[in-house]
């Protein structure tokens, strides 16, 4: 099956309104910026958005908000995007916050086939209203679904053409469980190369789980927060 797809606005083409998408990256680390840029081009609507948060007012999914095409956030931490606050405040934008474990693991239950299963993260709080509870030893759970996405959008480093990954650092935060849980997986890569330069005990996510790769560009990779001692300090 061909994998490689000449740009994002191809490798997204096919995403319509109303779509659930998982968009990898912590922050703005490891975000998939050509992804998120021809979403807002394609200007689809109704979306839901399963990410650790929303990017900043002018970046990331940060973008998507503005343009109102999100209509539901799945996230762990809104506090960098005033544009997200404004919109949950006002009820116009519905907002699922869950702990970041249970985020991650909501992510890779999907990938492994597992539908469902049991944390003790959130329990008699705000996040087990409406939930299963069991007790196991004594002690009290919340059950949790696995994640259904339509797509998973994925930022890393290199790629080959066969669809495998290797991420760089932090940027490899949500993005390998992501890409083992969407329907289809999309990738964009800094760097795509041909099948087999790529060292097999350096992959972080095998071939099968991505279905498209593209070669991204002009990478701007933001930092949220860039904190500096004083001169002369």
């Amino acid at each position: 099956m061909r994998k490689v797809y000449a740009s994002a606005e191809a490798a997204i083409h096919d995403i319509e309104d109303g779509a659930v998408l998982m968009l990898g990256g912590f922050g703005l680390c490891g975000i998939p910026e050509n992804s998120i840029s021809a979403l807002v081009k394609k200007g689809v609507k109704g979306l839901t958005c399963i990410s650790n948060n929303a990017g900043v007012d002018d970046f990331g999914i940060g973008l998507m908000l503005q343009g109102r095409q999100v209509k539901k956030m799945i996230s762990s931490y809104v506090g960098e995007n005033a544009e997200f606050e404004r919109q949950l405040l006002s009820g116009e934008l519905e907002v699922e916050l869950i702990p970041q474990g249970t985020l991650a693991e909501r992510c890779r239950a999907a990938g492994a086939g597992i539908p469902a299963f049991y944390t003790p993260a959130g329990v008699g709080t705000e996040v087990a209203e409406g939930k299963e509870i069991r007790v196991f030893n004594g002690k009290t759970y919340l059950m949790e679904y696995a994640f259904d996405a339509d797509f998973a959008i994925v930022k890393a480093w290199k790629g080959d053409k066969h669809g495998n990954l290797i991420f760089k650092d932090t940027a490899r935060n949500f993005n390998p469980m992501m890409a083992m849980a969407g329907k289809v997986t999309i990738a964009e890569v800094e760097e795509l190369v041909e099948a087999g330069e790529l060292n097999p005990n350096d992959i972080h996510v095998p071939g099968v789980y991505v279905h498209r790769i593209v070669q991204g560009s002009d990478y701007e990779k933001r930092i949220e927060q860039r904190t500096v001692r004083k001169k002369g300090e």
